[in-house]
């Protein structure tokens, strides 16, 4: 069994930020890139990070996120795939949950737990596996925070960076 991968985010603004590895490798960059009327963001997979797992990374490398007009919830396109709405990308089953749910392009529902939200995010498969947490670093560290995606996860690893940034935002704005 492979080991985890580990993506330190630089940058406590969910709309602005890097993600790199323990090698200090770029790995994704989320950025605003238009303001007017509404806010566009994408977030990229860097290539040469991509490459050095090319055998487990698939899907798209770029997602955008189409806001509403201030701010409020919009639509989510991967690649060049059709948009959906980023209420369904965040979708809650049950009144009162932190749970939000997701279904991959692989078909596969995936469920975010924010128990410790802002501070911890946990995404489980359908079986309740945990394939990727988001944490908080310590003070002392130089980055805001560590993803850790399980190996079986890398194939979804630009859903899961988009999802869990669409839910930042969305505990940021009190959606």
């Amino acid at each position: 069994m492979s080991a985890p991968c580990s993506l330190l985010q630089y940058s406590v603004d969910p709309w602005n930020a890097r993600f790199e590895d323990i090698e200090s490798r770029l790995a994704f960059t989320v950025t605003m890139v238009e303001e007017d009327p509404n806010l566009i963001m994408r977030l990229t997979r860097e290539k040469p990070w991509a490459e050095q797992n090319a055998d487990k990374i698939m899907g798209p490398s770029n997602s955008y996120f189409y806001f509403g007009p201030s701010r409020t919830p919009g639509y989510l396109v991967y690649g060049n795939s059709p948009q959906q709405s980023m209420v369904d990308a965040w979708r809650q089953k049950k009144e009162n949950s932190t749970s939000r749910y997701f279904t991959a392009q692989n078909g596969k529902e995936y469920k975010w737990r924010g128990r410790d939200a802002p501070r911890r995010f946990e995404c489980c498969d359908s079986k309740g596996l945990t394939v990727a947490l988001w944490e908080i670093s310590q003070l002392e560290d130089e980055f805001h925070a560590r993803l850790t995606v399980q190996h079986s996860a890398l194939a979804i690893i630009t859903e899961l960076v988009t999802t869990l940034t669409l839910n930042r935002i969305a505990l940021i704005l009190n959606w």
